[in-house]
């Protein structure tokens, strides 16, 4: 494999789903070497920041929803099986599970794509409680939110990726 087939083979998942954003990184000269979660980061952030509005709401769109259908079917990315997982998403009672749904499917009818919030560290309680504030947003104050987010995700997943580093 090239180097830059093994630098898209290894960070083309960072941004959900959205190989384009590690292919123009690299093709665009950014990557510096060693290859640090921050410098990768910076230059992933870079290309995701300068791509168009209908191409940031397409990696917005290739997020899963919390707790919801691809989860179930067990068909999430392994990132993403993992994130849910650390937040206690995988083990909602039924009760739980509904109010989930039930937000999941307000907001992506308000907003056109998933609700996104980088799920480290939280407790299902904390993402509920973002749910309720973030739905009250406007349609640019929730874009500029998700973009932060999935640039949030993108960081930690690097940082799971180049440990140390």
């Amino acid at each position: 494999m090239s180097a830059r087939g093994d630098f898209i083979a290894m960070f083309g998942g960072v941004f959900e789903h959205s190989p384009f954003i590690a292919e123009r990184a690299y093709d665009s000269g950014l990557m510096l070497v060693p290859l640090t979660s921050k410098s990768v980061h910076d230059a992933l952030t870079s290309i995701f920041r300068k791509a168009s509005r209908e191409e940031r709401l397409g990696v917005l769109r290739a997020h899963p929803d919390l707790a919801g259908k691809l989860a179930i079917a067990g068909e999430l990315t392994e990132d993403s099986k993992k994130e849910q997982a650390g937040a206690g998403l995988d083990r909602l009672s039924a009760a739980e599970h509904a109010r989930f749904t039930e937000f999941n499917t307000a907001y992506t009818q308000k907003f056109g794509f998933p609700f996104i919030i980088a799920v480290k560290g939280l407790t299902k309680d904390d993402i509920l409680a973002a749910f309720e504030k973030r739905i009250d947003n406007s349609a640019d104050e929730e874009f500029d939110t998700a973009t932060a987010q999935v640039e949030k995700i993108a960081l930690l997943r690097l940082q799971s990726l180049l440990p140390g580093h």
